[in-house]
């Protein structure tokens, strides 16, 4: 057997088998940030850029990439996600917004992948609506904060 878990005895690629998994609670909590000028930050604040409400279109969207996730990340499990919420938090020092999305399950595997894709898409889409304002904004510091659950165990990031 090979010591890759995505590879099989000949070396081709294949996903991982879950089915004798027992189900348990699951969790997992992703962050990123995305910077940009004063300007693009005062008009997302004060829902002045023309594409709409900045923010509340992000979470839509963050959201629904956790969902679509095992379509977008090869051999990624399709999930039957039972939460799933991305919220922002502007920083005014330095003209920055923190992204976090918490995603939950009752599952075989876990939800990290599905927490930093929509951490990943929601800064995407802060970028789309106000590119026309700032081409120079920068999506940095996507990490796993936290996941629980699962063989493993939990795992909490050190800062």
């Amino acid at each position: 057997m090979s010591a890759f878990s995505h590879l099989d005895e000949k070396g081709s690629v294949r996903m991982v088998d879950v089915t004798e998994k027992m189900p348990t609670a699951r969790s997992a909590i992703a962050q990123g940030v995305i910077s940009m000028n004063r300007d693009t930050f005062a008009a997302i604040e004060e829902m002045g850029m023309k594409k709409g409400n900045v923010l509340e279109t992000a979470r839509i969207a963050g959201i629904m990439a956790a969902k679509k996730t095992a379509e977008l990340i090869p051999m990624c499990h399709p999930l039957n996600i039972s939460h799933a919420q991305v919220d922002f938090f502007p920083d005014r020092n330095t003209f920055s917004i923190r992204i976090v999305a918490e995603i939950r399950l009752t599952g075989k595997t876990g939800v990290e992948m599905e927490a930093l894709t929509a951490v990943s898409v929601a800064a995407l889409t802060v970028y789309d609506m106000c590119k026309s304002s700032d081409k120079g904004m920068r999506i940095s510091d996507i990490v796993l904060l936290e996941k629980t659950g699962g063989k493993s165990g939990t795992y909490r990031r050190e800062t």
